[in-house]
């Protein structure tokens, strides 16, 4: 079998309401869709994380992988990535980024191949449901206060039956976060998990006065508490609550004692082999690991299948599924039910792509331009909801 043919397709995946964060308010995300042909007639799905790379993946990575061999992943990866101590010293990941979401369709097509669903190949599914958390954030023409985040939370409660909620704090004052957190815990009771994410938004001086008064309402995580692994370190000091980050570097996240579990995205790993080989790691140094999202249900597939294959992954998957408004697959995406997500059947992946569904969202892509330059800014101030 031989590839020939790879083709990319950004597009826009937009949420029904931009949600405010610690540095203004996010309305979507833009992806690259990728299409990996091969001369058998199968066809691998996969996605790089932003728009950007689908210039590289078409001007660098495709040249290189026409006429290789998919199931060669260990040559595509080393026709496309310098070595391991090379990239060390190249300060952008963006080609690992990219060859990341590559590989991903070299993965489905050979278990498609196989005629065997991805999990399979991984060693086996050792579960068939994977936990999904529920999102909370106050929200353009949305919920713009406390209680309106409560009574949202309530309803997803209702209406989908869930218990584990993630939301972002650490963009208004320090007082406000602890009144949300406060009413949240009062309304949900003691059985629902609460986390939280401050994206860098509370300074370590600020965050040691608020993990003195969360610690009581059993907060199970606060991802990206404050900036760098020095600063999380330090508020350890202070709080048993256990911090999460985006950032992937375990050898100093270990040397320095900082964040207890990494929250990352297969293509930023460098793929479904790159993420295999981070998440044993990150088990054996004792630490925790789950998928983040906003991305489409080729890379939420990608993320259930991982997470059905490996028993280190043991806590929910951040969601924002409920506020996707568009997809790309057959079915317009995955909806969380009671906490969780079924493992597609079938064999690869488990998704098809519904062409109508791509050529949608990469109209909206041109139409509008990639969400990240319409999410932060408005009239070169932050977007900030009034203090209460």
């Amino acid at each position: 079998m031989k590839i020939t043919e790879i083709k990319t397709t950004p597009i826009n995946i937009p949420l029904e309401l931009g949600y405010v964060w610690s540095v203004g308010v996010n309305q979507g995300f833009s992806k690259t869709i990728i299409e990996v042909f091969t001369d058998d007639g199968f066809v691998g799905l996969g996605e790089a994380q932003s728009y950007e790379h689908a210039k590289l993946i078409d001007e660098v990575i495709a040249p290189r992988l026409i006429g290789v061999d998919p199931f060669d992943l260990a040559a595509a990866e080393r026709l496309c990535l310098p070595e391991w101590q090379s990239a060390r010293n190249i300060d952008d990941d963006s080609l690992t980024r990219a060859f990341g979401g590559v590989e991903i369709a070299l993965w489905d097509i050979k278990a498609k191949a196989l005629g065997v669903p991805l999990a399979h190949l991984l060693g086996g599914a050792v579960r068939t449901e994977v936990q999904f958390s529920e999102y909370f954030a106050y929200r353009e023409n949305g919920e713009n206060s406390i209680q309106d985040v409560v009574d949202y939370c309530l309803r997803k409660r209702e209406e989908h039956g869930s218990t584990v909620f993630e939301g972002k704090v650490g963009f208004q004052d320090a007082l406000t976060d602890i009144r949300l957190v406060t009413a949240l815990r009062e309304a949900l009771g003691e059985e629902a998990t609460i986390r939280l994410d401050a994206n860098y938004g509370w300074s370590l001086l600020t965050a040691r006065r608020l993990v003195k008064e969360l610690e009581p309402l059993n907060i199970s995580n606060i991802e990206d508490p404050v900036l760098g692994y020095e600063n999380m370190a330090q508020l350890r000091q202070h709080t048993t609550i256990p911090f999460s980050t985006h950032e992937v570097n375990l050898p100093h996240a270990v040397a320095v004692g900082g964040p207890d579990s990494f929250v990352a995205n297969i293509a930023v790993l460098g793929g479904i082999g790159g993420t295999l080989r981070f998440v044993h790691a990150v088990d054996v140094m004792g630490k925790d690991f789950w998928f983040y999202s906003g991305d489409s249900g080729i890379m939420t597939a990608a993320y259930i299948h991982l997470t059905a294959a490996l028993p280190s992954i043991r806590n929910p998957h951040q969601s924002l599924l409920r506020w996707q408004t568009m997809d790309v697959i057959e079915g317009g995406g995955f909806r969380p039910h009671n906490d969780v997500i079924a493992l597609p059947q079938g064999p690869g992946l488990g998704v098809r792509i519904d062409p109508d569904r791509l050529a949608e969202c990469h109209q909206h892509f041109l139409e509008h331009g990639p969400c990240e330059s319409i999410s932060a800014r408005d009239n070169g101030q932050y977007h900030r909801l009034p203090r209460y």
